[in-house]
């Protein structure tokens, strides 16, 4: 009882804090952003911000399940509760239910749930578990092979269920393999591979071709001396050359139309306010419109009068922007930059590596979902369709990242009992 009351007494209440604070905000705007004369009250359950409310209260519930349950338990079930959400994976892709083009849901008595959401703290878990091994080194070619099965498997299940944003984010568990000691290499190759494939959707393939001959011999000219140097850069300018002719393979036949249309949007390649290009073009009218301080509180014209589509779930931020403005969104951004900052801070102090690496995949996944819920928002990443943490509506989402987070504080509340 004592070591309970330790364990409790640790717990970073500034995380916590930050936590309710997000999800209050994302309560009160998800009200916003589907607010109905005729439907005014908080407690009309048939509205979605009555369901949140649902979603909210179950999820503290979970936050506490979570701190009773002993923070052994995570790593020591690590592998099969990442088991566990493979199978709902297989699962969903035979008996879900299919949404907006996605096969991701299972339907239970009215309500839906995503497995592809909870595979992500699952995923982040297995992970923590095998690089945090004593005999694992991350420098040898099986390591990095077989970190990057635990990732592939449910990103490519994910992936087979058409849901294409939510196996996007699986990329980002690069940045704790690299915390890990991967090296900066790969990251810089990945960027390059990232660029070169915009570039390639932009420029004539000859042309780019060349600017990459160009930029190869600059670069021969300064390490001419250095045999194995130059055996690296003509594999790569091979290997890059060989990518941009392979882009529109990829961009023709791996893509879907959707996906297509909304990138030659981005890429201002394809002017379409009335298809493609119409829920960012009123999401980014939406955000002007709110200037500094914002129109007020249930005062959006753009949210009233529903303009923009899914605007409680993928487009929330633009409520945020047009009720609250720039204060507002910056308020916001804030506290969402602070959150990160935060869980970076406390992996940094963990006694135990299952609890350093695990609280960097934390990080990670909501840094992706954040960049890009609010790049696409602001029109400046493809819309993709995932959730910004503790604000769209969603159970699967909010449960998710509750579990995501709260398994984190858990962890870091027994740091000091590892003394």
């Amino acid at each position: 009882m004592r070591e309970q009351k330790n364990i409790l007494g640790n717990i970073d209440w500034v995380l916590v804090t930050i936590y309710l604070i997000l999800v209050f905000m994302g309560w009160i705007n998800i009200y916003a952003a589907v607010y109905d004369e005729n439907h005014k009250s908080i407690l009309d359950f048939t509205q979605s911000y009555g369901k949140q409310l649902i979603w909210i209260s179950t999820s503290l519930f979970l936050a506490l399940f979570i701190m009773a349950i002993d923070s052994k338990f995570f790593s020591q079930f690590a592998y099969g509760i990442y088991g566990f959400f493979l199978i709902l994976l297989l699962g969903v892709l035979v008996t879900g239910k299919t949404t907006a083009g996605s096969k991701s849901w299972f339907e239970i008595g009215g309500f839906g749930l995503q497995p592809s959401e909870f595979a992500k703290f699952a995923t982040n878990l297995a992970l923590a578990k095998f690089l945090s091994a004593t005999d694992i080194h991350i420098k040898e070619i099986k390591t990095k092979v077989y970190a990057a099965l635990i990732l592939f498997i449910p990103a490519l299940l994910i992936l087979l269920q058409n849901d294409t944003g939510s196996a996007l984010v699986y990329v980002t568990f690069i940045l704790v393999m690299y915390r890990e000691g991967l090296s900066g290499n790969i990251l810089i190759f990945g960027l390059v591979i990232a660029v070169l494939f915009v570039l390639a959707l932009l420029i004539n393939k000859f042309i780019l071709s060349a600017i990459l001959v160009v930029i190869g011999i600059l670069f021969f000219l300064v390490i001419r001396r250095n045999k194995k140097a130059i055996i690296t850069l003509v594999t790569f300018a091979v290997l890059t050359i060989g990518f941009v002719f392979t882009v529109d393979y990829v961009f023709d036949n791996v893509l879907g139309d959707h996906q297509k249309s909304r990138i030659n949007v981005l890429l201002g390649k394809e002017l379409d306010l009335k298809g493609a290009g119409y829920n960012v073009n009123q999401s980014k009218i939406a955000i002007g419109s709110g200037g500094f301080l914002g129109k007020g509180y249930l005062n959006g014209t753009q949210t009233k009068f529903n303009f923009v589509p899914e605007q409680s779930t993928d487009f929330i931020f633009c409520t945020v922007g047009e009720e609250w403005g720039f204060v507002g969104s910056f308020i916001v951004v804030g506290l969402l930059m602070t959150l990160l900052i935060r869980i970076i801070y406390i992996a940094e102090r963990q006694r135990s590596s299952f609890s350093r690496i695990y609280g960097y995949g934390v990080a990670s996944i909501l840094f992706m979902h954040i960049f890009v819920n609010i790049g696409m928002a602001l029109g400046l990443l493809p819309v993709i369709g995932i959730p910004l943490p503790f604000f769209s509506y969603g159970g699967s989402s909010l449960w998710s990242f509750t579990i995501l987070l709260f398994i984190f504080i858990k962890q870091d509340s027994y740091r000091l009992n590892l003394l």
